[in-house]
């Protein structure tokens, strides 16, 4: 048994699962066999039975981290694959131990009606959940380079207003550099070096080759005949007298 996690004894039902279902589930996606202790809350794994991929070994223990300080199991599971990650904050840290202040912090990053945490998620595709003193957040990197900097705002007391421009300022900062990316790795694959350097240079290549092709065709050929004959988008006949 390797000792994975410690999680609050009151999110052990929660792992465990109607009729022990959460746990199977989980069992099932890492390949391990779950040992839970009921008065520590300690969890561990048994990979002696099946041969486990390394990384699903690795991020196992967010898993059960994640389900501990409150986000469901089935959006903690997410966290075995390979783009998945996750980010977590102690509110201690920012704020103290104090328990007022710590329950002020969380209403902060949860706004009202859950606003604020709604739209940090909407706006950077992650979920968060707010635990005890606990935020957890979990999503691909891009998402995570845009809460996390939201998060940390708001647990230096900026504004709500403030933070949530600045979330969809870098969200289109990010829609930008996504497009720009795609937009080169597009160009990369359809053109050469100097394709790059000289616009317009693979559309004059493509015609030379086609007037090249057709100048050499068979005459007892009529649909070679005809697609010589064919004109391009850029090309046209005009008659005049001389």
């Amino acid at each position: 048994m390797e000792p994975i996690a410690r999680i609050p004894k009151d999110r052990i039902a929660v792992i465990i699962g109607k009729g022990g279902s959460t746990r199977k589930m989980i069992e099932e996606a890492c390949g391990g066999k779950l040992d839970i202790d009921s008065q520590s809350g300690e969890i561990s794994v048994d990979w002696s039975d099946s041969e486990v991929d390394p990384i699903v070994k690795m991020k196992t223990p967010d898993v059960i981290l994640a389900i501990g300080r409150g986000l469901s199991p089935a959006r903690a599971i997410q966290l075995l694959e390979d783009e998945i990650h996750l980010q977590m904050y102690d509110i201690r840290e920012w704020v103290g131990r104090q328990p007022n202040q710590i329950r002020r912090m969380r209403s902060r990053l949860i706004g009202r009606n859950g606003l604020i945490r709604s739209r940090i998620e909407e706006l950077s595709g992650t979920e968060i959940a707010i635990y005890g003193s606990s935020v957890i957040i979990i999503g691909d990197g891009m998402g995570l380079e845009i809460a996390n900097p939201a998060i940390e705002s708001i647990l230096r007391g900026a504004e709500h207003g403030s933070v949530l421009n600045g979330l969809e300022k870098d969200r289109k900062r990010q829609r930008i550099r996504s497009r720009s990316l795609e937009s080169f790795e597009e160009r990369s694959q359809n053109s050469s070096p100097f394709d790059t350097l000289v616009p317009g240079l693979s559309a004059a290549r493509k015609r030379r080759e086609r007037r090249l092709k057709d100048s050499q065709v068979d005459p007892d050929d009529e649909g070679s005949i005809e697609e010589m004959l064919e004109l391009a988008e850029d090309e046209k006949i005009t008659y005049e007298e001389e």
